[in-house]
């Protein structure tokens, strides 16, 4: 399956996330689902944010130009809010699964569907 086939279908597909990106731990995008784009400098937040615990839960992150507050952050997983909208972000070995939900799609609908990605990529070694 292609990175882009993950985005348009285990994703967004799954209709519990409404925009997302994969990008790859070394850098660069490999995916992204249509109109949501991540800057040079947030690709390069997301990548550090998961080592830089305390930076990212005081300071939150911006996916696509738009600001999130943290509710939470771990070695594999962050999550954010910014109004009635949030994001899940899950580091695998060797990617970053960003993805996006809007109301009304609540955070406990969106959150599985990233994570079991997240848990099928780690099992085959990404």
């Amino acid at each position: 399956m292609s990175w882009q086939a993950y985005v348009d279908t285990n994703l967004v597909g799954s209709g519990k996330v409404s925009k997302a990106a994969i990008l790859g731990l070394k850098g660069g995008v490999w995916a992204t689902s249509a109109g949501f784009t991540l800057s040079p400098e947030e690709q390069k937040a997301l990548l550090t944010a998961h080592t830089n615990e305390a930076q990212t839960q005081a300071s939150g992150l911006k996916l696509a130009g738009e600001k999130y507050f943290t509710l939470s952050v771990n070695p594999r997983s962050i999550y954010l809010k910014k109004q009635a909208d949030g994001a899940v972000i899950v580091k695998t070995k060797q990617a970053i699964l960003v993805a996006v939900y809007l109301a009304p799609i609540q955070a406990p609908e969106a959150t599985p569907v990233v994570e079991n990605l997240a848990d099928y990529l780690i099992s085959v070694q990404y």
